[in-house]
Parts: C-alpha cells; sequence; structure tokens
C-alpha cells in the first residue's frame, strides 16, 4: 500500500511531541512560511537531543534554547518524552504509550472532576487522531494493529503472533 504524501519529517513529529501539538494541525502550519513550525521548533528538537545525548547541565540547554533553566527543563522532559512515543516500535505502541502518558498525567493532576474527565478524553481523542496521522503516512489500516492494540501484561503470547496483519 503507498504511502500518503505527508510534508511531516521525523524532526516535525518530534517537535509537534515537544511542543504538545497534534501531528495534523502540525502539518497543517507547515509549507506556509511559518518559521516558527517550519524552522524554530525543529532546531530546537535538535538541540534538545543534543542536550540529552551528551547530558547537558540545565543551564548550557536553557541557553542553547535561549529560554529559562526552568521552561530548559519542561523542554527536556517533554522531549524525552517524546522519543518513547516516536521511537515506538510501531503506531499502536506509540498510541499505547501516549495514552500512557496522559493518564498518568491526569491521575498526577488529581482526575477527580467531570472537567477532568472530560479534558483527560480530550487528551485521549489526540492521541487517536496522531495514530491516525501515522497510519496514513505509512499507507497502514488500523487493523493491521488490531493484536498490537489488544496486548495485555503478564499474558504470554506464542512467537509470531504479532507478525500477522490481522485475526
Amino acid at each position: 500500500m503507498p504511502h500518503a504524501k505527508s510534508r511531516m519529517t521525523r524532526k516535525h513529529l518530534i517537535a509537534a511531541a515537544v511542543y504538545n501539538y497534534s501531528y495534523q494541525n502540525y502539518e497543517d502550519h507547515l509549507g506556509i512560511g511559518n518559521q516558527r513550525f517550519e524552522r524554530l521548533m525543529p532546531e530546537s528538537a535538535t538541540v534538545l537531543a543534543q542536550a540529552v545525548q551528551e547530558n547537558w547541565p540545565r543551564a548550557k540547554a536553557a541557553a542553547a534554547l535561549d529560554t529559562s533553566e526552568e521552561s530548559a527543563e519542561i523542554l527536556l522532559g517533554n522531549y524525552r518524552r517524546a522519543m518513547t512515543i516516536i521511537d515506538a516500535e510501531n503506531p499502536a505502541e506509540s498510541f499505547r504509550t501516549a495514552i500512557r502518558l496522559v493518564v498518568q498525567d491526569a491521575v498526577a493532576d488529581g482526575l477527580s472532576s467531570e472537567a477532568d474527565i472530560e479534558r483527560l478524553v480530550i487528551q485521549i481523542c489526540y492521541r487517536a487522531a496522531d495514530l491516525a496521522y501515522l497510519l496514513k503516512m505509512r499507507g497502514e489500516s488500523l487493523a493491521r494493529y488490531s493484536r498490537h492494540l489488544r496486548k495485555e501484561p503478564d499474558v504470554e503470547y506464542y512467537e509470531g503472533y504479532f507478525d500477522e496483519d490481522h485475526d
């Protein structure tokens, strides 16, 4: 199946995740001369990658990013989280990781009201939209990852279980 044409590169996907944009929203800002999306955020993603890889002190990262140390710390954390999503073994695992993170955030923030639940639902829907975007980029269907999405902890699966395209 052919891949869908996309202006998004790996660096754009990382920038979208670091700065909390959905992939489609980020792509919508490309190709129209928007320097923030086309140049600045991807450049920041490159700096963040180097800072993490070389274990820079927070002050050095802040200086390179031209931001406060507190903001640099947040961006570094966002980058680390983004990489667990971007570097997942496949789109289904990327989705599972993203969902896990938003649920953990909601619980840490004190998920306790209907409004809190609605914000969580919205974040889950954004992650579903990101999954759809990744699948479209790859020219794949959701059904291909049905088994990955239903994977349960502490359940033994036979070798090759996740290699099949569908049930």
